[in-house]
């Protein structure tokens, strides 16, 4: 099985990090490609940022149904470009918001979301109340560390584990979600640190596709998720539109990932 984890963001040492946790989440006979799109933001911290990450990241999609991946990941918490993505992919596509916070409701009845910066803490509350489970998110925190800090400002680990450690103490919560997947690799000694366990999302989404690949399931494609329909586009986006009739990924003159 071949599993296609995508960083929306140009951030290589980024796709690096997530790649790490990725494969160590990874079961036997599962290979993980970590890849980002050579165009793009360097982190996505606004919803500019998400919006004019969605054609790199379906790239990078595309790229990978192109090479054979059985199941790909959204490797940003925000979840950009997850539903175009699943129009695209033969096999299923799961975003990191999605398989932390579902997976956080497994765990207990309530958990609460540490993320990175507070101007994005309402898409977070858009996605759990998406995803139904609004009523079992308790709290969305922001520790005010932008995306790219957290891989060099020497305070990001206390900073984070000390505003799970609140959210457990204030909010009484049975979980935490990190709310970042440049926070992927804290996951483990955050749960040792503050008690209670706290997901990372990537290695959720890896384990949730790696499942739905083995049972054989995949996104339906009768309605909404079929492959989107043949027509021009224009300007720079001119490689993303018309492409032979059945081809599933698009013809795309887009730069390639990594």
């Amino acid at each position: 099985m071949l599993i296609q984890v995508v960083n929306p963001n140009t951030t290589a040492s980024m796709t690096d990090l997530i790649g790490r946790s990725a494969r160590a989440a990874a079961g036997p006979g599962t290979a993980v490609v970590a890849v980002n799109p050579a165009m793009g933001p360097v982190s996505i911290e606004s919803h500019y940022d998400e919006a004019l990450a969605v054609p790199g990241l379906l790239a990078q999609i595309a790229a990978g149904e192109a090479g054979g991946a059985d199941g790909h990941v959204v490797a940003c918490f925000g979840d950009p470009g997850l539903d175009a993505a699943r129009e695209l992919a033969a096999g299923p596509v799961v975003g990191i918001a999605e398989a932390g916070m579902r997976a956080a409701t497994f765990l207990g009845r309530s958990f609460g979301v540490v993320t990175t910066l507070a101007r994005t803490t309402g898409r977070a509350w858009d996605l759990a109340a998406r995803y139904g489970v609004r009523e079992q998110c308790r709290t969305v925190r922001a520790v005010e560390i932008a995306v790219l800090a957290l891989e060099t400002d020497a305070a990001a680990r206390s900073r984070i584990a000390a505003e799970c450690a609140d959210v457990v103490a204030t909010e009484g919560v049975d979980a935490i979600v990190l709310g970042c997947a440049g926070m992927a690799d804290l996951a483990a000694e955050l749960t040792v640190r503050v008690g209670v366990p706290v997901v990372d999302g990537v290695a959720a989404a890896v384990v949730t596709v790696e499942g739905l690949v083995r049972l054989g399931l995949t996104t339906g494609k009768r309605g909404e998720f079929a492959p989107p329909p043949p027509k021009p586009y224009a300007g720079p986006l001119a490689g993303f539109g018309s492409r032979p009739s059945g081809a599933r990924p698009p013809l795309l003159t887009a730069p390639p990932g990594r």
